[in-house]
């Protein structure tokens, strides 16, 4: 049963990883960055699906193909595992959806913001207009894909299809 458990979770994680690739190519550039909404909605699925090290794994993963892709900038990594590790425990301690997805927006649009100032300026070679530069841009992406999941996490709830989702620790 173990092993059964641990096979499920690494697909659903190379699946949603995978979605968060393939979504991230609907993206739009703000203030030199590239806003991925699908990627906080991968986020929020990930934290109620698989908990909260998982989510901060396909956070990594995804934001590394992105970068291999070319479709993705450095400032995915802040971003994107800053608003799944947030989310990801949140979600782990209330079990309240609205609560998690307010918790990525806070964890990707300011936390994980505030991060990708020094990436941008020491890794990117970047001269940012500020250190609160990037909180616009990443608000923007994260409360659209904080939405999305929101919606898509209570249909799949009426539907019973999120208990086919969830894995057993």
């Amino acid at each position: 049963m173990k092993q059964k458990n641990a096979t499920r979770k690494l697909v659903l994680a190379g699946v949603l990883t995978a979605l968060a690739v393939v979504g991230s190519m609907i993206s739009f550039p703000v203030a030199g960055s590239k806003c991925a909404p699908v990627q906080h909605m991968v986020n929020i699925l990930a934290a109620v699906t698989l908990g909260p090290g998982w989510g901060v794994g396909i956070a990594f993963c995804a934001s590394l193909l992105r970068n291999v892709m070319g479709i993705g900038s450095i400032l995915a990594f802040p971003g994107s595992m800053a608003g799944a590790l947030c989310c990801g425990i949140v979600y782990m301690v209330c079990r309240r959806l609205g609560v998690t997805c307010f918790a990525e927006v806070f964890g990707t649009g300011i936390l994980g913001a505030l991060a990708a100032y020094p990436a941008a300026k020491f890794l990117m070679g970047m001269e940012p207009a500020g250190l609160f530069v990037y909180i616009v841009p990443f608000l923007i992406s994260t409360v659209v894909g904080s939405i999305l999941a929101f919606l898509l996490i209570t249909i799949l709830e009426k539907g019973g299809a999120l208990k086919l989702l969830k894995v057993a620790g």
